[in-house]
């Protein structure tokens, strides 16, 4: 019998502009104590702000290519096995290594200090896009942890 309680998959939340699954995850990631227009304010400048100088067809092609690079393939989980605990690498699925890359890139803007947030998500967007900054280097710590545990892989659940 499982411990935790079933999960149930939300209808996704596309975002007016540019209805957008990807867009409307991340308004939701920024937005803090409901304030889904302030979000979408701070979101949308953002990506205005990626795109200055690039000469692209699609304006959210830095947001999904930046995504895409912060994206975990494996991460670790503790495992208690014995009365000891073990991080035992797992396989990321699809959603939550999108899930891990928008909330990495996120945090990472907020502790910009300084700078106006859009600003700040901005430059940690045009960073990932590039395959550098904070939420690439965070991704490659969980790679690296990963690699270092494969040992325990075969406490895999």
């Amino acid at each position: 019998m499982p411990r935790r309680k079933r999960v149930y998959e939300k209808p996704d939340r596309r975002d007016p502009r540019y209805d957008s699954a990807l867009v409307g995850h991340l308004i939701s990631k920024v937005m803090r104590s409901g304030k889904r227009s302030l979000a979408q304010r701070i979101v949308y400048a953002a990506i205005e702000k990626a795109n200055e100088g690039i000469d692209t067809v699609d304006p959210l092609e830095v947001i999904t290519r930046a995504i895409e690079n912060a994206k975990p393939r494996v991460e670790v989980k503790s495992r208690r096995v014995g009365g000891a605990t073990y991080q035992v690498p797992l396989e990321v699925s699809g959603d939550r290594s999108e899930s891990l890359a928008m909330r990495w890139i996120v945090t990472y803007a907020r502790g910009r200090r300084g700078t106006p947030m859009h600003v700040a998500l901005s430059n940690e967007i045009k960073d990932a896009a590039n395959n550098q900054g904070s939420a690439v280097r965070k991704r490659d710590d969980v790679h690296k942890m990963a690699q270092a545990n494969r040992a325990f892989a075969h406490f895999r659940f």
